[in-house]
């Protein structure tokens, strides 16, 4: 089983209301639901991935993560998860404050921009780098806003946001004494969950 999908099942509590930000196909929404019975609903802008939410029972909108998540009432949910999409938008840091406005936590996933072989790679090719993680070129790269986990350190206590649990892992989701250990130069994946209550 993938290592975010384990993660969630400890962190989310059953019955709880989700909202999954950028969700794809609906995987995680759809594990939640069978597994711990969570109520929630997807946040999608590709219309392909929103017929297949449909298709499987996820319940979705369509709506562009950039526009911000005003259609959601404070606290209307108890997790708000976004995987692999904070390097994709305008504005992360109004975005992490947004979810944490509509949601008690936050989980969020994103590739980790000091991770050795990147560091490596641009050191001896001088070019962007290209992994499992971060698999564009620089020219057609949905990532405009790449972070380490040093930058979403500060950023969180920039903003007074408590980080309640942090993994590195690799692309394929495993993780290692050295990842736990220096987690910004060895990780190659970020896994947090922060809230905004003390």
């Amino acid at each position: 089983m993938r290592l975010d999908l384990m993660l969630a099942e400890r962190w989310i509590a059953p019955d709880a209301r989700v909202l999954d930000l950028g969700c794809g196909e609906g995987d995680l929404l759809a594990h939640l639901a069978q597994r711990q019975g969570v109520r929630g609903y997807g946040v999608e802008i590709d219309a392909e991935r929103i017929r297949r939410c449909v298709a499987r029972g996820v319940n979705v909108i369509e709506h562009d993560l950039d526009a911000g998540l005003a259609l959601f009432g404070d606290d209307r949910f108890d997790t708000v998860v976004m995987t692999m999409a904070l390097q994709v938008v305008a504005a992360p840091d109004r975005l992490l404050l947004d979810m944490l406005r509509v949601g008690r936590e936050a989980i969020i996933t994103f590739p980790n921009f000091a991770y050795w072989k990147t560091r490596l790679y641009l050191a001896l090719r001088g070019r962007m780098p290209m992994s499992e993680a971060l698999p564009y070129h620089w020219y057609d790269t949905p990532n405009i806003h790449l972070c380490t986990f040093a930058d979403f350190d500060t950023l969180c206590a920039e903003h007074h946001l408590h980080i309640l649990d942090r993994h590195a892992v690799n692309g394929e989701q495993a993780s290692s004494p050295l990842m736990r250990a220096w987690p910004n130069l060895f990780g190659e994946v970020a896994i947090y969950r922060v809230t905004r209550h003390a």
